[in-house]
């Protein structure tokens, strides 16, 4: 359940539309649907808020309303249940996601899910408080692992989502606007920690040619990743480069996909841990790009996002972060 700047109250009414006798902006005036206001105070999702409304569970300056779409402002008194609802203050942690668990509120095959297990960690950190009504920052799938983080700052969690288009990024022949993350997938795993902490140790955060990058450049993601087998120089300035990669559904177009640095962090027999720096982040990039050049992934833990660094922080725990 990753932010989205879009919805329904911050789009203008089209040109040329007949209004049918309403207001061409019964918004205007710093006013929202109540349910998007109760929503942004935090006090639960928007789609909860609404069954609320319709459920005449909530009163408004007084006024018990039915009507979702009701204009209120933020100043405004929302009552809920006998109630007052104030607004939350803004909130930012990240989380070491743990592998299998899924980056949504709900899963139909009831797996365990990032919500769940932040609710837990939540409780744990401050004894007696309800979580929050937060939400993840972008994805990573079930198999990935790693940061990820959380907020209930919509405004800078789309920040965080959105690229920041400059003339490097706009020089590049693979730079793009979608920076949504990876989606999830289904495998079953099992976490062995003490092969993680050897490739994480002594360089949580680690160094770039490129001092500039983080500060200019389109959101910056570093990740470690496991494979069977160790690529080549080639194969890894094949990912600089940049290549076509097979679409994943039938009949769609292929992408053009490119890491922005590529590097061998550690070397074993059998396997080797990549070290790959994405400043795009498409439909599980990594992993597609991995498996056109031939290599399978074991793991793929991601250990940065711009300047927030997972560091020795451990699976499943959470802390706050400053923005």
């Amino acid at each position: 359940m990753a932010f989205n700047s879009h919805n329904n109250f911050s789009k203008r009414p089209q040109q040329g539309k007949p209004s049918f006798g309403k207001p061409a902006n019964k918004f205007s005036g710093g006013a929202h649907g109540v349910a998007r206001v109760i929503s942004k105070r935090g006090y639960c999702s928007r789609s909860k808020a609404e069954m609320l409304v319709r459920e005449g569970r909530v009163t408004l300056n007084g006024r018990i309303i039915k009507d979702p779409e009701t204009p209120a402002r933020e100043s405004d008194e929302i009552i809920i249940n006998g109630k007052r609802i104030e607004a939350n203050s803004k909130m930012y942690f990240m989380m070491n996601k743990p592998r299998g668990v899924v980056t949504t509120a709900n899963d139909e095959k009831g797996r365990a899910t990032v919500m769940e297990v932040f609710a837990e960690q939540y409780r744990k950190l401050f004894p007696g408080k309800e979580p929050p009504h937060i939400s993840p920052v972008g994805r990573l799938d079930a198999a990935s692992e790693g940061l990820l983080l959380f907020s209930n700052d919509t405004e800078w969690a789309n920040s965080i989502l959105e690229p920041k288009e400059t003339s490097a990024s706009i020089a590049s022949p693979s730079a793009r606007n979608d920076m949504q993350d990876e989606r999830c997938t289904n495998p079953r795993v099992c976490i062995a920690e003490s092969q993680l902490s050897c490739a994480l140790r002594n360089d949580s955060a680690p160094a770039s040619n490129d001092s500039t990058q983080a500060r200019g450049d389109i959101h910056k993601k570093i990740y470690r990743v496991q494979t069977k087998g160790k690529p080549t120089t080639d194969d890894l300035k094949k990912m600089e480069e940049g290549f076509a990669v097979p679409p994943r559904v039938f009949g769609e177009p292929e992408e053009f996909m490119h890491a922005k640095r590529a590097v061998i962090h550690a070397e074993g027999e059998k396997n080797c841990w990549l070290e790959i720096t994405l400043t795009e982040g498409k439909n599980r990039e990594i992993r597609r790009m991995l498996a056109h050049l031939g290599y399978e992934v074991l793991r793929l833990v991601r250990i940065q996002i711009d300047d927030f660094v997972l560091g020795d922080l451990k699976p499943g725990c959470i802390k706050p972060i400053q923005p």
